[in-house]
């Protein structure tokens, strides 16, 4: 048997496919798909997962109501086996407080997936909406389903982590598109290239056309190697003159961060170890200009501290400034109870001034608000972080002036996973600073996700990234993705570097989600044009041979969303199934 017979077979095997065992080959084509994403990057296994979504709506033809329900179902299926996975490291937050959070962790770690899922639902059954009988159907997948990433990215405040994009992160010249075209275009470019080589099995007159769609497919990831190996080459990493930059990285552990108690046992960490010697030569914090802590570094209100706030001047010689994250308190009298907080950059001078603040403005579900606020807490719930009232949010994201370098774009935690919220086009800041407290989800892979996500935002704009995380990895970017410097996840210790100096702003930065949007518009006029061409696909039942049985589930199946029928009788369909299945 040839290798496109048994190809062949594979695939007929897949579309017939149904009930649990459809559900089981979706969610495994889920699983593996993860397989793309940090710290594993084996991007190729989307060569064989991506064909298998093809097939599998290929086979929700013979559904009610053209396969839409059933295309909807298989993409849940899907959806599933990609998120729990990938999103297993979630359930680590609940364990930092065991005793009041644990019982929720089956409800995090199965709940958020399936409510991602619905997502990929919706991609699924636009694109039957869309499909056709030929390699179009493959454009159709790929602009449905980055319509319904974006959706995943914005509805209900948002939650694109680990989109399909995020696949071409890695290498770095893949990862240079993004420049050009964003998060969004990226992942449809993903979605179309890795699922090409399912219409190996489409019947053409001449089999030699078979292999016109993936050799394309194979093409344009040349273009984009060749493309990002240039921009590389382009643009080597030059440094902000005078800007000496030092990330502390404490690794404390979460019980440790929010215990007031440990107020002097925190700060005597943070004070040493920013001031430790990084080699022979080294004078400590002295050799900095900004210092960078990371995100709700203090278990209290830093500027409410009086001694703390001193013992930050102390530690800070003229000419080097703090950059730290801190919860801060809203501006209430004295004596009047905090029971609300925001999330807080606070840029902190020699002397002890306080010379800019940021508040976070896309603030976590469930980590620092509940939705519905208040009728949650009266039931009994709370979220994560057990502040009173939830976090409050920011109300304008705004560059930050740090002295000794170019202004600043702030981004607290996971807001660096939203590129239209990064993409502030009114002010061209120099750097990106990015602070981060992944210690709540411990040796995971969670951590090296959140990495490689910030990192295509510096990619997308042409800035550096600067991320200090309290367990790691923190890290040293340049504006086109290069690892400068990184200290390890799980490490305690300190990371010297210069600041990267930023590129002329990139395309993605200047027209933002333009290329994307015409990329899906394309897709969709032609799937639309081709889908309106094609008969339906969903036949009458035409008369047959008493010999055959037409009640067969097999045979409905088959007829009704084969790439291998093509309008004939049902009979001949049926016959050319089982000639195939035999060679």
């Amino acid at each position: 048997m040839s290798p496109s017979q048994r190809l062949r077979q594979i695939a007929l095997a897949i579309i017939l496919t149904w009930g649990w065992q459809r559900a089981v080959v979706a969610m495994a084509a889920g699983a593996l798909s993860v397989l793309a994403l940090a710290p594993f990057n084996l991007f190729p296994v989307l060569f064989v997962t991506f064909p298998v979504l093809i097939w599998l709506i290929d086979g929700a033809g013979a559904g009610r109501y053209g396969g839409v329900p059933a295309a909807a179902l298989t993409g849940y299926w899907f959806g599933l086996g990609y998120f729990v996975p990938g999103l297993y490291w979630i359930g680590y937050a609940f364990f930092v407080e065991a005793d009041t959070f644990a019982w929720l962790t089956p409800f995090a770690v199965l709940g958020l997936p399936a409510y991602l899922s619905i997502f990929t639902a919706i991609g699924f059954a636009l694109a039957r909406l869309l499909w056709s009988k030929n390699a179009t159907r493959v454009l159709a997948l790929a602009a449905s389903l980055t319509i319904s990433e974006w959706l995943r990215g914005h509805a209900l405040t948002g939650f694109p982590w680990n989109t399909f994009g995020y696949a071409l992160s890695e290498p770095l010249p893949l990862a240079q598109t993004a420049s050009l075209i964003g998060l969004w275009g990226v992942t449809f470019l993903t979605i179309a290239i890795f699922a090409s080589p399912a219409t190996l099995i489409d019947r053409t007159p001449d089999r030699r056309l078979q292999w016109r769609v993936p050799a394309a497919a194979v093409a344009l990831l040349l273009v984009m190697s060749i493309f990002g190996a240039i921009r590389l080459s382009l643009h080597p990493t030059t440094i902000v003159s005078g800007a000496k930059l030092r990330l502390m990285q404490p690794n404390l552990q979460q019980d440790e961060k929010f215990n007031y108690a440990a107020k002097p046992e925190v700060m005597k960490k943070y004070l040493a170890l920013s001031d430790r010697a990084s080699g022979p030569q080294s004078t400590g914090v002295r050799d900095a200009t900004i210092l960078i802590w990371p995100e709700s570094a203090f278990p209290f209100f830093l500027t409410r501290e009086a001694d703390a706030m001193a013992q930050i001047a102390d530690l800070l010689p003229k000419g080097t400034v703090l950059v730290t994250g801190s919860v801060r308190a809203p501006d209430v009298p004295r004596g009047t109870p905090i029971t609300r907080a925001y999330n807080s950059i606070y840029v902190i001078d020699h002397d002890g001034s306080v010379l800019a603040v940021y508040d976070k403005l896309h603030l976590v579900p469930f980590g620092e608000f509940l939705p519905y606020q208040s009728l949650m807490e009266k039931l009994g719930f709370e979220q994560l972080t057990r502040v009173r009232g939830g976090f409050i949010p920011g109300t304008v994201r705004h560059a930050l002036p740090v002295a000794g370098a170019p202004p600043a774009l702030p981004l607290i935690c996971y807001e660096a996973i939203f590129p239209d919220e990064v993409a502030a086009r009114n002010e061209r800041p120099g750097w990106i600073v990015n602070l981060t407290n992944d210690g709540w989800f411990g040796i995971s892979t969670g951590p090296y996700q959140h990495l490689e996500q910030s990192r295509m935002r510096a990619i997308e704009l042409g800035l550096p990234l600067v991320r200090s995380a309290n367990t790691g990895i923190s890290a040293v970017i340049d504006p086109v993705g290069r690892t400068v410097a990184s200290l390890g996840l799980g490490l305690e210790g300190i990371l010297d570097a210069n600041l990267p100096a930023a590129i002329p702003p990139t395309v993605y930065a200047r027209v933002g989600d333009v290329p994307a949007i015409m990329l899906v518009a394309v897709a969709v006029l032609l799937a639309v044009r081709r889908r309106r061409q094609t008969p339906a696909l969903i036949a009458p039942p035409p008369q047959r041979p008493e010999s055959f049985d037409n009640r067969s589930p097999t045979v409905d199946r088959l007829h009704a969303g084969s790439p291998f029928c093509t309008g004939c009788e049902r009979w001949r369909c049926i016959a050319k199934f089982l000639r195939n299945v035999s060679q």
